[in-house]
């Protein structure tokens, strides 16, 4: 018998068939005006004096999605199957993957390490694929004090209790810009947030100088400041103390590397979505998010993963000569 996918008792193709046609009609026949959001480095603040934003929210949102799969997770574990079934069998292939390759890098370091990479990566994950669901970045408030002459630049249209934000026809080309100041989203994608991708750096950084002042107690520090053969061998010794200077100076330089390879890759992303969307916002967008899902997907990965390489690296000798510490 065939096994069709169903959604709430809709055939799939049905229902992907009836949302392009309500598209249409929507955009197309209504003539629903599409305004491509405003695009800003720094994230948006709901009030003018207040603390919150909108990438806040959605890292909030991000650790509720974690801590509720973590549960999940466990209580599909809990109940005696040894073969896990949907997303807790994606969830248990994806950490496995994630262990053997911290295994294969960190040795015997591998059950201290293993919980960072895992955590960072699934937290990068969801917070990337956060703009591929609808309403991210589309759905929010509209604050007319970011416009002046609001009433003569946009218009409001309501339909039901759904509103919408559009530019007023009469007032110009740049109508469309300056009414998408006016729009604040609810939840915009964290990782296009320089404060969110700049904190989880420092955290991976921090995180890695201490696996490594655990595993070599303080000869750890000797990689950055080597002096033992300064003076008995200038030259060598030389070398080696400047070696350890771009030591120092490297570990600053992958929190750079950390926050703004992330950060590029996504808001770029996101603005490739903004302008699909609003160029042809039916059908033409949904490739993009094809495309979106494994950028978001590979950039956890190679976060997560640089981070485990570095704290791998880190509790090894540098020089060969030391005694690993134990603590």
């Amino acid at each position: 018998m065939e096994n069709k996918q169903r959604f709430f008792g809709i055939p799939n193709r049905y229902l992907i068939l009836l949302i392009v046609v309500v598209s249409i009609i929507v955009f197309y026949v209504m003539d629903v005006p599409v305004i491509m959001p405003h695009v800003q480095l720094p994230a948006e603040k709901f009030s003018e004096h207040g603390f919150l934003t909108n990438t806040l929210v959605a890292t909030f949102l991000a650790d509720i999605l974690l801590i509720a799969l973590a549960f999940s997770f466990k209580r599909s574990l809990s109940g005696g199957s040894l073969v896990p079934k949907g997303l807790s069998g994606a969830v248990e292939a994806f950490l496995e993957a994630l262990l053997n390759l911290t295994e294969s890098s960190a040795g015997k370091w591998a059950k201290m390490i293993f919980p960072w990479f895992a955590t960072i990566t699934l937290l990068v994950l969801v917070v990337n694929w956060m703009e591929l669901i609808p309403g991210v970045d589309s759905i929010g408030i509209i604050n007319h004090h970011h416009v002046e002459h609001f009433e003569e630049t946009c218009q409001v249209s309501h339909f039901g209790p759904i509103a919408w934000l559009a530019p007023n026809p009469e007032a110009g080309a740049e109508a469309s810009k300056e009414c998408a100041h006016a729009f604040i989203p609810y939840v915009r994608v964290a990782s296009t947030d320089l404060n969110f991708t700049a904190a989880l750096a420092v955290i991976s950084v921090v995180a890695t100088q201490f696996f490594g002042i655990k595993a070599l107690g303080p000869g750890y520090f000797k990689k950055f400041w080597n002096t033992k053969t300064l003076f008995a061998v200038p030259v060598f010794g030389l070398i080696d103390f400047a070696v350890g200077l771009l030591e120092m100076v490297s570990e600053v330089a992958k929190i750079l590397s950390f926050s703004f390879r992330l950060f590029g890759n996504i808001f770029a992303g996101s603005v490739l979505l903004f302008v699909m969307g609003s160029l042809v916002p039916v059908v033409v967008q949904s490739g993009f998010l094809l495309l979106e899902f494994f950028v978001g997907l590979i950039q956890a990965i190679v976060f997560g993963m640089l981070t485990m390489v570095f704290m791998s690296q880190a509790t090894q000798s540098h020089h060969g000569d030391e005694e690993e510490h134990h603590a």
